[in-house]
């Protein structure tokens, strides 16, 4: 496929151009960040409208569907001709080519139309099905085409694909990394490597499909859906987990709502005086309508209590060693086991969560901890918050 150049601007680096010169019917293409598959496979589909043929752009969600409804009708408005239909999300290209942009929310939705070509943006957030029952059938009779894009999301059905190429018959495979585009700045990539988690860096920047198999946390990014919450809601209350640090380590404040069990909200921070830190715990409490905050007694986390104590606030003490933090540990697991809890859609919080891991001792127990030279503390605030849940009863407010 060649795609159709609209103006200079739109010209192809050379990975997306090996991408785009391959004939396979099905292109499977596993890429980092801003690598620019969003731009590509934009371009392609107006190369197959542009010779009056469908297209259709896949997304998981509708609200995730605009990261390709915007450029297409940015690149669309150059065509001279072409008719951009805001409300249905559709670009029709002059001789009846069409561009259409879907959502996966509900594969049955997606079926029964006729496709000669077909775009599964962050194909690894995707339900297979919405691909086997309705995409593929769709491809049938005009012996379409496909192109998956996405960054991995461990090893999921979009890595069964990635596997296809060069193996069965029609289809390929593409790996590259954030670094392949050369119009993003070095110094971004390195930036991002210092930020964040080693296991969230080789998925989002490397395109590495990252075995998971010894994670102590399953179904992570099932449960990494919520954005931070800016107010309490009325009517709700609210417990926290602290995990609290000195020197360079992070403390971390974890909330959670009682009455939903959903984390609200996440303060990630160090290097600051006690009197901050403990001014900084003492503000989410207010803020929060706290009815429990659970703190890590350990280390200088007895002497904070004492403090915040003193300021009447009521706070749990948690002393944590192999049997206390293997209780909270194993709880928490159980939440994301049986899908009792939502939480931020944070990098670091679901990187620490990914790579946190269980060695066994030569006694036959086992100790839990982040790799080393990383950091656990998101985890143990998130396993202290919901032990704080755990333990407390919502309270029915009248008139709420």
């Amino acid at each position: 496929m060649r795609v159709i150049l609209i103006d200079a601007t739109f010209e192809l680096h050379h990975a997306q151009y090996i991408i785009n010169s391959c004939d396979s019917r099905f292109r499977v293409v596993s890429a980092g960040r801003r690598f620019g598959k969003t731009r590509l496979a934009v371009l392609e589909c107006l190369a197959v409208a542009n010779e009056g043929k469908r297209a259709w752009w896949i997304s998981p969600t509708y609200k995730m569907s605009n990261v390709g409804w915007r450029p297409l009708r940015q690149m669309a408005s150059r065509i001279p001709g072409a008719v951009i239909r805001k409300a249905e999300r559709e670009v029709v290209i002059p001789g009846g080519g069409l561009v259409a942009v879907r959502s996966a929310d509900n594969p049955d939705a997606l079926r029964g139309e006729g496709l000669d070509f077909v775009v599964m943006d962050e194909a690894a957030y995707i339900m297979p099905e919405a691909w086997i029952e309705a995409i593929r059938p769709a491809l049938s009779d005009r012996l379409g085409r496909a192109l998956f894009i996405s960054t991995p999301r461990g090893r999921n059905w979009f890595w069964d694909i990635h596997r296809k190429g060069g193996v069965e018959p029609d289809w390929s495979s593409f790996t590259y990394p954030t670094s392949a585009n050369p119009f993003m700045p070095a110094g971004e990539i390195e930036a991002a490597r210092a930020e964040l988690p080693e296991i969230i860096f080789r998925q989002e920047y490397l395109a590495e499909f990252v075995d998971s198999e010894g994670a102590v946390f399953r179904r992570v990014h099932d449960a990494a859906i919520l954005q931070p919450l800016e107010q309490p809601l009325e009517g709700h209350q609210y417990s926290a987990g602290v995990d609290v640090a000195a020197a360079v380590d992070y403390t971390v404040i974890t909330v959670l709502d009682v009455n939903t069990r959903e984390m609200v909200a996440l303060d990630r921070f160090n290097r600051v005086d006690y009197p901050v830190l403990e001014d900084r715990i003492a503000a989410a409490y207010a803020k929060w309508n706290m009815i429990g905050m659970v703190v890590e007694a350990n280390s200088i986390g007895q002497g904070v209590i004492d403090h915040l104590h003193n300021r009447g606030m009521n706070i749990i003490p948690f002393t944590t060693t192999n049997t206390s933090k293997h209780g909270i540990i194993q709880s928490l697991q159980s939440a994301f086991e049986h899908g009792q809890i939502k939480i931020l859609d944070n990098p670091v919080l679901v990187g620490e969560l990914l790579s946190f891991e269980s060695k066994k001792t030569t006694s036959g127990n086992f100790t839990y901890s982040a790799p080393e030279g990383q950091h656990d503390d998101c985890v143990m605030s998130l396993a202290l918050a919901w032990y704080a849940v755990d333990r407390a009863q919502p309270v029915i407010l009248f008139g709420a």
